[in-house]
């Protein structure tokens, strides 16, 4: 195959920063949505020597065997890797590694390594989605410097994006389940290599823009709402945390946390961007949950381009494995994670005059099928490589959907790795919606009582 970088030169989106409002795109320019590209927004066509193939419609059909949930605990399991890529012929891919992958072959070169399967392009869904994007193509708009949205709904709010806070809104309204509820664990890898569970968790997560026959005028604004409960370690169990996000920068995230000692339920407004994760044991900042967790306004985004890349993929099987198997002392377990070829958007995060941030630089590299974030590279205030994230996407027939919740954040000065919601030996359904007054702290206040 070949190992050169491909950069996809599109005038009309390198370099622009959040700062203006972007207007959507013509009717004319949204036809390519039934053409040349997929109803999301991307190339429908493979690339020029067949090592990505052409998308045609994902997986949408139920998997048999071992499930977690709705979680198909294997995919592709016969299938073996192209090659390898280790610290010794790096090199050869340089151009399809981000830095923070560099970062942790030369960290760890005798233990971490990328075994690069077939590329699958899997990503699907729902046909509500496919609607919805393509009228968002044309009615949704950034406001507020692009921080906050209007005239979306029920889709990719920017299947042609021109700037890089569209493709982050992308993420941020990515595809889900109207509902859904899920188990995980937050794990500590210590500096030593050892690890420590820092909490299990059950969490149900709502997404209010995908509830049947929405639109920009019945939508509130509020596109993710979750209420988790704590059942491990026992000091923490019964402790709560219920968070509502919007799409208005001036109806910012809304928070409320249960503490046990305390026996009340308070408001926590600082539960969000650098604070230090509590759920994780302050592993990781909040807003590394799931690659990017929450509000835009602290950085400006360029939209670097598209370029072809190495990124984890189709990990069905890894999310499948035992907690035992699926993590090493310092990084995830090479044999389990899968890495395939895709085109990626790369965009980058600079900290934004008069805001600041512990990380006040990121770039984010996100799957053109599924706008999923893949990996994350964060720089510190010298401009050195200092975290590096990467996620673990998997197959969801039952939405259907790609998914992501399990991230792995490397603090590559500290030699720490943090786990955040591994759903190894866990569970994720599709559920019916709930009242949206489950996701108050008044609810939460209520039930601690019982």
């Amino acid at each position: 195959m070949k190992k050169n970088n491909i950069v996809f030169a599109i005038a009309s989106v390198l370099a622009v920063a959040a700062t203006p409002a972007f207007a959507a795109v013509s009717a004319d320019e949204a036809q390519a949505l039934k053409s040349d590209l997929t109803p999301v927004g991307a190339e429908r066509a493979g690339n020029a020597d067949g090592t990505i193939p052409e998308w045609n419609g994902g997986i949408t059909d139920a998997i048999p065997g071992k499930h977690l949930g709705d979680i198909p605990g294997s995919l592709f399991a016969d299938e073996a890797p192209l090659y390898k890529v280790t610290k010794a012929n790096m090199a050869e891919y340089e151009e399809l590694l981000s830095e923070g992958v560099k970062a942790l072959l030369n960290k760890y070169p005798d233990t971490f390594y990328l075994n690069v399967y077939p590329t699958h392009r899997t990503a699907a869904h729902p046909q509500s989605v496919y609607d919805s994007a393509f009228a968002n193509a044309t009615r949704c708009e950034t406001v507020a410097g692009g921080y906050s949205l209007e005239g979306c709904a029920g889709g990719t709010p920017f299947p042609i994006p021109k700037a890089g806070v569209e493709v982050m809104w992308n993420f941020l309204l990515r595809t889900e389940a109207p509902s859904i509820e899920y188990s995980f664990k937050n794990i500590v890898g210590n500096s030593d290599g050892s690890h420590t569970l820092a909490t299990r968790n059950d969490i149900s997560f709502q997404y209010p823009q995908f509830y049947e026959g929405v639109t920009p005028d019945s939508w509130s604004g509020e596109y993710a709402m979750f209420r988790f409960n704590t059942l491990e370690p026992p000091f923490k169990a019964g402790e709560s945390l219920v968070i509502r996000d919007s799409i208005d920068q001036d109806n910012p995230r809304q928070a409320w946390q249960y503490l046990l000692g305390q026996r009340r339920v308070r408001q926590a407004p600082t539960v969000s961007y650098d604070t230090p994760d509590f759920v994780a044991s302050g592993a990781n900042y909040f807003d590394e949950v799931q690659g990017f967790f929450g509000a835009l306004d602290r950085f400006e985004w360029k939209l670097v381009g598209k370029r072809e890349m190495l990124i984890p993929y189709n990990n069905n099987n890894f999310i499948g494995a035992s907690v035992d198997d699926a993590y090493m002392d310092y990084h995830a377990n090479p044999e389990l994670v899968r890495w395939e070829l895709h085109r990626v958007w790369e965009v980058e995060a600079t900290v934004a005059q008069g805001k600041r941030h512990a990380v006040p630089k990121r770039t984010y590299f996100l799957d053109e099928d599924s706008w999923l974030i893949a990996l994350v590279d964060g720089y510190d205030s010298e401009g050195n490589l200092w975290r590096a994230s990467m996620t673990t996407p998997f197959v969801v027939p039952a939405i259907p959907a790609k998914a992501l919740k399990t991230t792995l954040v490397f603090n590559l000065q500290a030699n720490t790795m943090s786990v955040i919601q591994a759903l190894q030996e866990e569970y994720l359904d599709v559920v019916p919606v709930k009242p949206e007054t489950y996701f108050t702290g008044d609810a939460v206040a209520a039930e601690a009582m019982r």
